[in-house]
């Protein structure tokens, strides 16, 4: 048969044109019908583009004298000064062993913390219990540090709660909030009640996939709760785990701002300083703009440094980690 009888000359002479217009035709129809979607996602989008990746021209500030009012064009140039600097400050290298020593807490109470509560809601069988429950463990998240340690204050502080208990039994006073060496497991506990009940919602997502069938057979064949935990939810949810440890440990360096700057001079810098409040003071009080960008991009590449540590560990365990070999 002839291409003409066919009715479809230009297909037979140009297929690749055909095709390709066909799906130039295919990506109008779709970005039509996920319109509303992209417009959605479109300030999600921006707000990385701008404060994140736009902000990594920022440390170009780190090899520089930074005035503001030359701005980065005129700021003069001197390369590995501020670098120098930042390896001969103990102020800095002070800031560096508090937060290490935080984040190495935080790691080790915080990030199993979601996963036993995650673990105890799912074993919940009421709904209406479990909402609730799940309900109420989700509001710290949506109270603010100024808030969380109002509360914290009120209770552990000076003139606190705990102190009347301790009065009306005989006792001294205790003094926690502005207590140097109670102060970085402090900061852990209100972080785990801030933010433990609202971590839970990625492992309850990640333990409702796991099929019940496998719990049903193993309590067949006399798995206990224990066994039960070990062989069955535990493997079922290990990817998660894996890439929610890896995302972790990029962010290790990053404990936090608001809820140090808050409690920095109650315990003093000596004990209270982390990288981020170091990096603020330098840059924002002292107005060492360059020497704050170069303790900064050194957070960054130890990040960056971990992040791919971790994955690589990752990939020889066998699973995807944050992104392929």
């Amino acid at each position: 048969m002839s291409a003409i009888e066919t009715g479809r000359p230009s297909e037979i002479r140009d297929p690749e044109g055909a095709t390709a217009a066909r799906r130039r035709l295919g990506h109008r129809q779709r970005i039509r019908r996920d319109l509303v979607l992209l417009l959605l996602m479109a300030p999600g989008v921006a707000y990385f583009l701008v404060f994140h990746y736009g902000a990594l021209f920022g440390n170009t500030l780190a090899f520089l004298d930074y005035v503001p009012f030359l701005g980065l064009a005129d700021s003069q140039w001197v390369g590995l000064d501020n670098v120098r600097q930042m390896v001969g400050d103990p102020e800095f290298w002070n800031a560096v062993r508090n937060t290490l020593v935080i984040a190495a807490l935080q790691l080790v109470f915080f990030f199993p913390a979601p996963l036993a509560l995650a673990l105890l809601l799912h074993s919940l069988v009421g709904s209406t219990v479990k909402r609730f429950v799940q309900s109420v463990v989700y509001l710290p998240h949506f109270l603010s540090w100024v808030i969380v340690l109002a509360l914290f204050q009120h209770m552990l502080g000076g003139a606190g709660v705990l102190n009347g208990w301790l009065g009306e039994l005989g006792l001294g006073p205790v003094h926690v909030m502005g207590n140097p060496d109670a102060y970085k497991p402090l900061v852990v506990a209100q972080l785990i009640w801030k933010e433990c009940g609202w971590a839970t919602i990625i492992f309850l997502a990640a333990l409702s996939q796991v099929d019940e069938q496998q719990y049903e057979a193993s309590a067949l064949d006399g798995a206990g709760w224990w066994r039960r935990l070990w062989h069955v939810t535990l493997p079922g949810i290990r990817p998660v785990l894996v890439l929610l440890l890896v995302l972790r440990l990029g962010e290790f360096l990053d404990v936090g701002f608001e809820q140090f700057f808050l409690q920095r001079q109650a315990v003093g810098p000596e004990a209270g300083e982390v990288l981020d409040t170091f990096v603020y003071f330098t840059g924002f009080a002292n107005g060492e703009f360059g020497y704050a960008a170069a303790a900064g991009l050194f957070k960054g590449v130890i990040g960056v440094a971990l992040v791919y540590t971790a994955n690589k560990v990752a990939h020889r365990l066998g699973e995807q980690g944050v992104y392929h070999r």
